[in-house]
């Protein structure tokens, strides 16, 4: 949550950068490093117009929005040094995201009619709970517009969306040792689950097994 992403952030070792890459959430004022941050963490560099009214308006992401949805996935990409690792193109998310058979979804967050950030989300399912949970991919948030309460609004839109879904779970991503991003999470009720490692096959690994 790709980003707070994590996709912000510090930046870490390439292995262990593309073994976390998730959700994107930047903190503040740090060079990122991790692929898996959320955008920025607002709470911790606020506006200097906090407090005054703020113009923001989430809402679905369609087909139209694929160009856009790269370019906020290639500005977080060119961020975290690592833009040479986004394959797809505008054709791509149309269709991965959009397509008939997509089980993703996207929201574009705008401010005073300008789109600022946007996030990917998708369903999955937890056997224990007998109910489908809400995975948060990517979060991000462009640098002009950290610090409103931006990123926190789209976790809050997700939320409510999990909700809405009866969803058991609203998870993410983040890596350990962004304590920044760990106590905003915390202060919301959010809680780390240390007792599950995520394990991934990517690339010509993933074709091998596959292959038998």
């Amino acid at each position: 949550m790709s980003g707070d992403h994590e996709r912000p952030r510090f930046r870490i070792d390439a292995n262990r950068q593309s073994a976390n890459r998730r959700v994107r959430y930047i903190e503040s004022n740090r060079p990122t490093e991790g692929l898996c941050t959320l955008c920025q963490l607002d709470a911790h560099n606020p506006s200097p117009n906090e407090g005054s009214p703020i113009s923001l308006h989430i809402r679905p992401a369609t087909a139209a929005d694929a160009a856009l949805i790269l370019r906020f996935i290639t500005e977080l990409a060119i961020y975290d040094d690592a833009e040479h690792e986004v394959k797809t193109d505008a054709a791509g998310i149309a269709a991965s995201l959009f397509g008939p058979d997509s089980n993703a979804y996207a929201l574009i967050c705008e401010h005073a009619g300008r789109p600022i950030g946007y996030a990917v989300y998708f369903f999955n399912y937890s056997t224990w709970l007998g109910k489908r949970g809400l995975y948060l991919e990517d979060l991000y948030i462009s640098p002009e517009y950290r610090g409103m309460g931006a990123g926190k609004a789209l976790l809050r839109h997700l939320a409510q969306l999990a909700v809405a879904k009866d969803c058991g779970r609203f998870e993410w991503i983040v890596l350990d040792w962004n304590q920044p991003a760990i106590a905003f999470y915390q202060s919301f009720g959010a809680q780390a689950q240390d007792q599950s490692t995520i394990y991934r096959l990517t690339g010509q690994a993933l074709l091998d097994f596959a292959q038998g």
